[in-house]
């Protein structure tokens, strides 16, 4: 029997969508619940046993094994590695890492995943066990060697000196490796196959059958990884699945690779079972013909070959590869948008004629690193639930599931987006099947909607003093919606350059046609592209896949900067690198089946600038000039190149082709040129849509309209329904608004913007759908709450834009890694409204830097200035903490009424200020890194700068920011900075994110209305949503008031003894807080000295941590609060000349304190130990300046226990949230070895809850080098709360090398700075948390030392 049928499945969370192709029929379309073991074991296999009985006609029983002998092809795309991943399902396996780091995946980048949440919880690690493999190699040369090392030299030389080595096949320890990519490196230790024969032996015994190994730099020489998976695959042990790193992710990042290479072995298992118990489902004498499965790259695999990671992505990549075949036009060119709404979550993709790949994404909060599409994800789906919070309305992210799914659907659900669809008519209960209900029989339940809307708009009012009605509630939840959805879209597309407005959007998923329009209108997209099956586009996307197969090696040459011979080198090795790599895939793809004359190839290099950390992949250019076409890419994208020379990263060949006699990946007739055609008047040309036969009532634009409900199938091809309608069939509906006409297409449903609205169309903001009168000045004078909940998210949208395009653009560590930096939008004033959440300590700091500079600078600034500052008396935190200061300009009309004889046409006011706040890690000064352990005066730390213009007019004064570098290192003892081009680069990402900042905010103001108009909308909301901020913190504190009439207090002490008080008392009617810390000590003759901002930002992260709501961040958190400071000489009110630069970690006990008073936390490990190394600067004895570099870290570590739960290990707390640079990374680029980086276990404190414990980091210097240690609590240990025992103190060890030769283990305290030979090393372990409940006594005077 011919083999007449294909395919197509897509196994979603919730449904399973199917599509079927059978020879000389209409494609079989079908879906059925991707989980129903009542009925059947498995969606898939039952898929093909239903399109088996429909061809053959003639009934199968279910679990009867199937002749797919019929079945040309079998496309799946599945959900079952990303269930595995999220219900901790996988493969139970024993992960084999370096000596060392045994805990790199339980610690992970260190970082926290919710800022405010002080019952922190980190992703658990995936594997069972760990087992540490005494190896080790590490580079032999390092990035930021101001002398670069010959490495041909260096090979000679070793040959020279150990001759007996160089003859041997296998390196030997101390060697020299020159490996495949370029790189040269040293065996510190190889591998004793005897010890890991024991160490095999024993995981074996414990029942283990499936090993990870990941070790350090095996991405540049695996030898040590292939010797230990040889021995586990050996007869001896069988192990049946073995993953190694450098063949899972054969790329820089120790712990990214380590993570991915755990996620390979935790779900591979479970991978390869699922495809054999899939095949078990047929014949053993007649399976289908070829079994594919969709990978997260949007490519396919065969069944054998499919793994882990390639399947987490699967059905989504699916739903990318299908609006690119069925939406995108190559010859129109029109980039699309793929808007894929489902339950629970929606999808936002881009496709401009090429895939858009990312190298690594975050799944479950771990981040793999595998080729993905690049796909973001939102929580708000049609069954996120309906909130109203604090006076604003909230959608998601929590989601009522399948089960028990939204109010309507009879089983006691919550109110949901799908919920509000129904109760404003734009869903038709009655294309809906009876399946609702406990027994699966009823209707859709629209009676319990209509009262449960009544009860929120109840609760709502009450929240508000509003007398708004249910209809208007529901329809401020679907605009909160949309504005939820755009968010990503905005990403996608404003955050990287590209006008959301100059795309088409494709809408799929079965609620996307619900607010397609609204989405659209929200991001001035005119057309919207909806395909006939828009329903399960992943399910065709997956028909229109083909194969692919991608193989990548490291790379470690550069294109040398204005050196074409060495350019010319290593662009004809590159080139026979990547012949190589081609043949390699074509075996792949040929072994696989693909038809060799169908292959296509991207042979692209993944490229970055010399001391950066971005990295662009570039494939092949006509010319053949990959440098050229990266410096294009990178001015493109980040709008600035550099003189620099170019790292080859990686290079790597992408494959994709097509089986033999394969009829899948037929390209769609274009819906654009289709409609072309007909409004031509070819093709049958438009006609007028007919009048409906039904009609129901649709609530739009404050009120009930009669709207025709179409039928797709029953409408003519070439009819145009203007809006509103709605246009349903078997799987969806389509509602379309008033200012859309709908054309009814072959395979297309295309909604366009009506001309006679394009120009006159609502604010994207507004909840109306139909044009509206421009608002009169009177509705200045109140405020919309429902438009309030709309405006939070533009406001925290924007900052976050301005965040994503710092990190895009900045070059140094700290900031593009590290993420040490935050951005903010500020009302004219000066005040806070909206400050992305990345490091808390800046959260109420930067404002006080902007009204600084507000003040200063009133009447003398002009569009094209920018401003820095980081002095402490000016708003500052610390001095590495630099902060742009932009004013935002907007067009407000024709000059006023007393300048009747002005030149100007408009008049630009200042409507608002940006600013974004970076560290660098080298500002200059007397210190190794701009954290100085011993600085005394504030001059000693480096640049400080009242205020300084960097740009003016648009022009950037390089000489003047230079100028004031060159101060800061002209002072005794000071060195200018080190990296000052790093430096320069950063402030003019800085200045870009704050450009950033301001296009989005005229964007918003022009939403409103024309000049004065339009800013005094946005700032009238701006005020409200301070004062929507005041109340939520006011309400708490009236609540707090009852339990603590007498008011709350606590001391601590820093390490010096110098003491931090606060004395809180609330006035239980108004709930107004006075935190008084006259109590605190004076001054320091140190760098613990806080600054004014410190104090301000502890109390506003204490109170978004304790309120336990998601109130907006702004000056409205501290408007109830009255903060009362000691006279000025105190360490928290320092005077303008002493040394602040420890203050940020200091604040970590001025948060401490606070959290003290309210006694519900033990103290977290109350630091951040600042911990640096480097060389050069300044000499100190012979004033010659050296050449050199430095790297500055933090490091995390305990969390304090709360009631309830214990405390998370080795994590970042309170003021900050950076993330530990990579080991790998760090060894790469500077001249160190990390010996270990591990979480020091039994620190944490006792208790009925244990407080969380610290870590242990081990630096070793491979050269002469000078190290600094930044700390506290090294004296006073973190306390517990409510009987808990207090945590470990802090310690800081050098290991120096004695007169004997052997090793000295010396007490730093918590502040040094020492000079390390090389092989000594520094030793920091940081604090446990305290413990919560038990039966500690506490002393409170003299606390815990």
């Amino acid at each position: 029997m011919a083999a007449d049928i294909r395919v197509s499945i897509d196994r979603g969370g919730t449904f399973c969508d199917v599509i079927a192709e059978i020879d000389g029929r209409e494609p079989l379309i079908f879906k059925l619940l991707s989980e129903d073991p009542a009925n059947y074991p498995d969606a898939p296999t039952e898929a093909i046993r239903r399109v088996l009985e429909f061809v053959e006609g003639k009934p199968i029983s279910t679990g009867q094994k199937l002749d797919g002998s019929r079945i040309a092809s079998c496309r799946i795309g599945t959900t079952v590695a990303t269930n595995a991943l999220l219900e901790h399902k996988g493969e139970r396996f024993a992960f084999l890492t370096t000596k060392g780091f045994k805990d790199v995946c339980v610690i992970g980048d260190q970082s926290r995943p919710k800022l405010f949440d002080l019952n922190i919880r980190k992703p658990t690690a995936l594997h069972s066990t760990v087992v540490e493999i005494d190896e080790r190699i590490v580079p032999a040369d390092y990035d930021l060697n101001p002398t670069l090392l010959d490495k041909e030299a260096a090979l000679k030389s070793a040959s020279i000196s150990s001759p007996a080595s160089s003859s041997s096949s296998t390196p030997q320890e101390g060697d020299l490796v020159s490996t495949p990519n370029g790189d040269l490196i040293r065996i510190l230790r190889r591998p004793n196959s005897d010890l890991i024969r024991s160490q095999l032996r024993a995981l074996k015994d414990a029942g283990y059958t499936s090993l990870a190994i990941s070790f350090m730099h095996a991405y540049l020489y695996p030898a040590h990884e292939d010797l230990v998976a040889s021995l586990a695959r050996s007869p001896e042990f069988a192990f049946s699945y073995v993953t190694t790193s450098s063949s899972t992710s054969p790329t820089i990042k120790f712990l990214n690779r380590s993570t991915s290479t755990c996620s390979e072995a935790y779900l591979y298992p479970v991978i390869q079972r699922y495809v054999a118990s899939f095949h078990a489902g047929f014949l053993p004498d007649a399976p289908p013909r070829r079994v594919d499965f969709m990978c997260s790259d949007g490519g396919l695999k065969a069944a054998s070959r499919f793994r882990g990671n390639e399947a987490l992505l699967s059905g989504p990549a699916g739903g990318v590869v299908g609006i690119a075949r069925s939406c995108y036009d190559p010859q129109d060119g029109t980039p699309v948008i793929g808007l894929d709404m489902g339950g629970t979550s929606t999808d936002v993709s881009r496709y401009d004629g090429k895939y858009d790949y990312l190298t690594e994404t975050s799944i479950a909060g771990r981040t793999i690193t595998a080729p993905m599409l690049n796909i973001a994800t939102v929580a708000a789906g049609g069954g996120s639930i309906l909130f109203p919070r604090n006076g604003l309305l909230a959608v998601g992210p929590e989601s009522a599931g399948a089960h028990p799914g939204p109010a309507c659907y009879r089983k006691n659900g919550p109110l949901t987006v799908t919920d509000a669809n129904l109760f404003l008519g734009r869903l038709v209960p009655s294309s809906f099947p009876s399946i609702f209900g406990p027994s699966a029989s009823e209707p859709l339940d629209t009676a319990v909607v209509e009262e449960k809307f009544k009860q929120i708009t109840e609760e709502f009012n009450n929240q508000t003093n509003q007398t708004l009605q249910p209809h208007d509630v529901a329809l401020g939840f679907l605009d909160v919606a949309n504005e939820t959805m755009a968010r990503p879209i905005r990403n996608a597309t404003e955050a990287r350059g590209f006008a959301p407005e100059n795309h088409n959007l494709v809408s799929f998923g079965g609620a996307g046609g619900q607010h397609a329009c609204e989405i659209a209108d929200k991001l001035g997209i005119r057309r919207i592209l909806i395909h006939k099956f828009s329903s399960l586009l992943s399910a065709y996307g997956i028909a229109q896949a083909e194969l692919q197969s991608e193989t990548l090696e490291p790379y470690g040459a550069k294109f040398k900067h204005r050196d074409s011979a060495v350019q010319e080198t290593v662009g004809s090795h590159v080139a026979g690198r990547l012949a190589a790599l081609k043949e390699k895939v074509t075996q792949e793809l040929k072994s696989q089946g693909a038809d060799e004359a169908s292959l296509v190839f991207d042979e692209s290099l993944v490229l970055r600038y010399f001391g950066t950390d971005t990295n662009l992949t570039i494939s092949r250019p006509e010319d053949g000039d990959y440098a050229a076409s990266f410096k294009a890419t990178h001015l493109r994208e980040f709008a600035f190149s550099m003189d620099r020379d170019i790292v080859i990263e990686s290079i790597k060949v992408r494959g994709t082709g097509s089986a033999a006699g394969n009829a899948f990946g037929i390209r769609e007739t274009s819906a654009t040129q289709e409609l072309a055609d007909r409004k031509s008047g070819a093709s049958g040309g438009v006609t007028a849509a007919p009048e409906p036969r039904v009609k129901q009532r649709v609530y739009i634009d404050g009120g009930w309209r009669e709207t025709g409900v179409y039928r797709l199938d029953e409408v003519p091809k070439g009819v145009a329904i203007e809006g509103p309608a709605l246009l349903i069939d078997q799987t969806q509906t389509i509602f379309v608004s008033p200012t859309f006409s709908a054309y009814i297409l072959s395979s297309h449903v295309l909604l366009e913007k009506q001309a006679s609205t394009i120009a006159s169309s609502t604010s994207p903001l507004s909840t109306s759908t139909t044009p509206t009168p421009a608002p009169q000045t009177a509705a200045l004078e109140t405020t919309d709450p429902i438009l309030l909940s709309v405006f939070a998210h533009r406001f925290m949208a924007i900052a976050e834009q301005m965040g994503t395009t710092l990190q895009r653009t900045a070059i140094s560590t700290s900031i593009k890694e590290r993420l040490d930096f935050s951005c903010a939008i500020f009302s004219p004033e000066g005040k806070l409204v909206a400050n992305a959440p990345h490091i808390p300590i800046h959260l109420g700091s930067m404002q006080f830097a902007i009204q600084e500079q507000h003040r200063h600078w009133k009447g003398r600034l002009q569009p094209g200035d920018v401003l820095l500052t980081n002095h402490p008396q000016w708003g500052g935190t610390h001095l590495p903490d630099l902060t742009v200061v932009t004013p935002v300009f907007v067009d407000t009309g024709p000059p006023s009424a007393d300048k009747p004889d002005s030149d100007e046409t408009s008049t630009q006011e200042i409507a608002f200020y940006v600013a974004s706040r970076g560290h660098h890690t080298d500002i200059g000064g007397k210190g190794i890194t701009s954290m100085m352990p011993e600085s005394r005066q504030l001059w000693e730390e480096g640049l400080n700068v009242p205020t300084l213009k960097i740009v003016s007019r648009g022009h950037f004064l390089e000489s003047d920011v230079l100028a004031a570098f060159e101060k800061a290192g002209s002072l005794p003892g000071c060195s200018t900075s080190r990296r000052l081009a790093d430096n320069i680069s950063d402030l003019k990402a800085q200045t870009s994110a704050n450009q950033r900042g301001i296009l989005l905010l005229r964007k918003l103001c022009a939403e409103q209305g024309e000049g004065r108009h339009g800013v005094a909308v946005v700032h009238r909301y701006m005020s409200a949503i301070q004062a929507n901020a005041e109340a939520a913190v006011r309400t708490y504190f009236k609540s707090l008031a009852a339990s603590h009439p007498t008011g709350l207090s606590a001391t601590d002490h820093l390490d010096d003894g110098t003491p931090l008080h606060v004395n809180i008392t609330i006035a239980p009617e108004t709930g107004t807080a006075t935190y008084d810390f006259s109590l605190s000590g004076p001054q320091i003759w140190g760098n613990y000295n806080c600054p004014i901002s410190i104090t301000h930002s502890a109390i506003i992260y204490t109170i978004r941590s304790l309120v336990g709501l998601d109130i907006p961040l702004n000056q409205g958190c501290l408007n109830p609060v009255d903060i009362i400071l000691p006279p000025q000489g105190s360490v928290l009110n320092p005077g303008p000349g002493v040394a602040i630069c420890g203050s940020t970690l200091a604040s970590q006990r001025v948060i401490d304190v606070i959290l003290r008073a309210f006694g519900t936390h033990g103290a977290s490990q109350g630091c951040a130990n600042s911990f640096g190394w480097g060389m050069g600067g300044r000499d100190p004895e012979t004033g010659v300046v050296v050449k050199g570099w430095n790297y500055g870290e933090s490091i995390g570590g305990g969390v304090g226990a709360g009631a309830g739960y214990d405390g998370e290990h080795s994590t970042h707390v309170h003021s900050t949230n950076t993330r530990q640079t990579d080991a790998e990374v760090i060894e790469k680029r500077t001249a160190v070895l990390v010996k270990s980086y591990s979480i020091r276990r039994g620190s944490g404190g006792v208790g009925k809850y244990r407080g969380g414990d610290g870590i242990t980091r081990e630096i070793q210097a491979r050269i002469p080098l000078k190290f600094s240690i930044l700390s506290d609590r090294r004296v006073y240990r973190p306390w517990g709360m409510a009987g808990g025992g207090p945590g470990q103190k802090g310690e800081n060890y050098a290991f120096l090398f004695n007169e004997e030769g052997g090793m000295e283990k010396i007490n730093l305290g918590g502040k040094a700075i020492i000079n390390l030979k090389e092989g000594e090393y520094i030793q920091v372990n940081t604090p446990g948390g305290g413990g919560y409940g038990g039966e500690e006594v506490e002393d409170r005077h003299r606390g815990y030392v």
